[in-house]
């Protein structure tokens, strides 16, 4: 299949080198002109399946096992919307250790040093959950309710648990784990859709052709 860059049309800006004439130009990718998936497949979640990214895997290796082909891979990013990578990707296990020493400072204060309290679940006599898991709170959160049950006012000190810097960093992590993916079957609709947003419409500032502008200052992305 087509690579998603085989897409993108070009312009064509004065060259700034330094012997480089007045009427000389630089052809270059308009990485302003950006794919999107339409919305009314982008909202709809019956076109997409639920994935999780397993252990170093990068997007081509998703494409690939997904699709068949790894140059799939911007199709893997465009159905969850993915722009930078580094940050909306899970790490490789070492990258994501280094991010964490270097955040933390120290093995210590990683493992050790408290982020923040959570509640834990409480249940009245009856099984109704009165305060639900996982609400980030002050470590000396206490409740009191009313339990219709034993017609007692009962106070639960103590309710809070402590999450370390490291599961707080594990979970933000984790989460980028589970992404969705377009289904197979729609992928050919996705390239109709590029053939038809990509080329510059004709009118257009510093139109040449449907793949060529050309100016020293354009709006690129028209």
């Amino acid at each position: 299949m087509p690579n998603y860059f085989g897409y993108i049309p070009d312009f064509e800006y004065v060259s700034r080198l330094p012997d480089a004439q007045i009427s000389d130009y630089i052809t270059v990718k308009n990485l302003f002109k950006k794919g999107k998936l339409r919305e009314d497949i982008f909202q709809d979640l019956t076109f997409f399946t639920k994935y999780q990214i397993q252990g170093n895997d990068r997007p081509d290796n998703v494409a690939f096992e997904v699709y068949e082909d790894a140059k799939l891979d911007w199709i893997v990013l465009l159905s969850n919307n993915i722009i930078n990578i580094q940050t909306e990707w899970p790490l490789p296990q070492q990258q994501f250790d280094n991010y964490l020493l270097d955040k933390y400072g120290d093995y210590n204060t990683l493992y050790n040093g408290i982020h923040h309290y959570e509640t834990v679940e409480i249940k009245n006599s009856q099984g109704v959950v009165i305060v639900p898991a996982g609400l980030q709170v002050e470590s000396n959160y206490s409740v009191s309710y009313y339990d219709f049950n034993t017609d007692l006012q009962v106070t639960r000190d103590n309710t809070a648990e402590p999450v370390t810097n490291l599961v707080y960093e594990e979970r933000l992590e984790d989460a980028k784990r589970n992404i969705f993916l377009l289904k197979p079957r729609l992928v050919s609709v996705i390239f109709n859709d590029l053939e038809e947003m990509m080329p510059y419409r004709q009118g257009s500032s510093q139109y040449v052709t449907e793949t060529l502008k050309r100016a020293d200052n354009i709006r690129l992305y028209t």
